[in-house]
């Protein structure tokens, strides 16, 4: 498959430099960077940090709601749509 990719010019000269040093060709060694980096899970570390905001706010379910109870729930939720 052909596409563009743009790069950094420095990047796109340093990669010219070690395609032509391991004697493959250049989309060679994009493949394999490319490979090499989804082959490899995301470690823990790398993923974005997520704060869940807690609710303050006082209050709770309504009286006779069981939250633990996922039928009773969409009962009542599609009898107020």
């Amino acid at each position: 498959m052909r596409t563009t990719v743009r790069l950094d010019e420095a990047l796109m000269e340093r990669a010219r430099q070690e395609a032509d040093r391991r004697g493959v060709t250049l989309t060679s060694l994009i493949e394999q960077g490319l490979q090499l980096v989804l082959r490899r899970p995301l470690k823990r570390s790398e993923r974005a940090h997520v704060v869940v905001p807690e609710c303050k706010a006082g209050g709770g379910t309504l009286p006779g709601v069981d939250i633990n109870d996922s039928a009773a729930l969409l009962d009542r939720m599609e009898r107020r749509a």
